[in-house]
């Protein structure tokens, strides 16, 4: 079984957070963004809670290589991390492009370029759902990224994005059940 959580929900007000969240496959306890948060413990204690410390950790994936989403990666010592064009651990970098890149049968990364050109999205089958874990969004109620480097191409990502996912986990907010593309009445 595959699970998804929620670690830390992210914003961005006055205050920026990225949204942490901990993926668990079999041996695999994957952490995604683990970036700017108030305090560490926001990340760590609901790990715990999970049943997870720190050094279980086998894997960090990076949505894109902003702070608010980077900051606190050296929690997780003993993980392989994952951006857009390598695996790091230890002193050992590996290149390889992350687009199509497995980490187990259950999670994928697809690049999806937008906010910044070296953005990628996590895919991963659930029971119950193909959850988008993702900076195309930067909550359920962006229509656009005041940031993109390139808003075609985020736009491109996110109609690609609602053709799979029945989940998304944005990069600053709560999880949200996408609107299917054939009943927007908007913009993507």
């Amino acid at each position: 079984m595959t699970d998804v959580d929620v670690l830390f929900v992210g914003y961005a007000d006055d205050r920026v957070a990225g949204t942490v969240s901990c993926i668990r496959d079999g041996e695999l306890v994957v952490i995604v963004d683990p970036g700017m948060v108030p305090d560490r413990s926001v990340i760590l204690d609901p790990l715990r809670a999970l049943g997870v410390e720190a050094a279980d950790v086998t894997d960090v994936i990076l949505s894109h290589h902003h702070p608010d989403h980077t900051m606190n990666v050296a929690l997780f010592g003993n993980a392989r991390v994952h951006d857009t064009w390598a695996i790091y651990k230890g002193d050992s970098w590996t290149d390889r492009p992350a687009d199509g890149a497995e980490l187990s049968p259950n999670i994928s990364l697809k690049a999806t370029p937008g906010h910044t050109a070296q953005d990628i999205t996590t895919l991963v089958r659930t029971d119950s759902d193909l959850v988008a874990l993702t900076h195309l969004w930067w909550d359920e109620s962006s229509e656009t990224d005041p940031l993109a480097e390139d808003e075609d191409a985020l736009q491109a990502g996110r109609a690609q994005i609602l053709q799979v996912a029945s989940l998304i986990i944005p990069g600053h907010g709560a999880p949200f059940v996408p609107i299917p593309p054939h009943t927007r009445s908007g913009p993507l």
